[in-house]
């Protein structure tokens, strides 16, 4: 579910997988494992912090699932 998260929040800030991943210093590959909803891809908090901060958003918007 944090993937879905990932992906709308991305593409609301008008990111590719490639600009986020840029801007976090990882593969592209890696972004997408994380946002492919058929892949359980854990993540660590460090890496949900980095996120949230390239995306401009605050860390619990990325996991409210309501």
């Amino acid at each position: 579910m944090i993937g879905l998260k990932v992906a709308y929040y991305r593409k609301l800030k008008g990111y590719t997988q490639e600009r986020l991943a840029e801007k976090l210093g990882v593969d592209t590959s890696f972004i997408g494992q994380i946002e492919a909803v058929n892949i359980n891809k854990a993540i660590s908090l460090d890496t949900l912090f980095r996120i949230s901060q390239a995306l401009e958003i605050p860390p619990h918007k990325l996991l409210d699932f309501e």
